[in-house]
């Protein structure tokens, strides 16, 4: 494990509703390659804080990587209804984007 993720994971043991620090581990764990903890975590993180809009966008990266696209849809819809409704303009644009993109 890498200095970062040790840090990370020592940060959410101190706080396990740290969204920002579940989404740190997800996106570190998404680069590794480890795509099935990094949804897990992502999960983690839109669960504690639903406003999150980018775990919602990287949640769906990670899927697209794994070839699953359907579930990438599907993450995607999901953050541009929660960015549309708390009024994030350039969350949903991006969101829409990928949207777009793999559709």
């Amino acid at each position: 494990m890498t200095d970062r993720l040790i840090q990370l994971e020592k940060l959410l043991a101190a706080d396990p509703h740290d969204a920002f620090c579940l989404y740190g581990l997800a996106m570190e764990h998404a680069k590794r390659g480890a795509t099935a903890r990094a949804v897990e975590l992502f999960d983690q993180a839109i669960g504690v804080d639903p406003a999150m809009c980018y775990a919602y966008f990287h949640k769906a990266k990670t899927q697209e990587a794994a070839d699953d696209v359907e579930a990438a849809r599907q993450t995607l819809k999901a953050g541009l209804a929660v960015a549309r409704q708390i009024a994030d303009a350039k969350a949903a644009g991006e969101i829409a984007g990928f949207l777009d993109e793999i559709t």
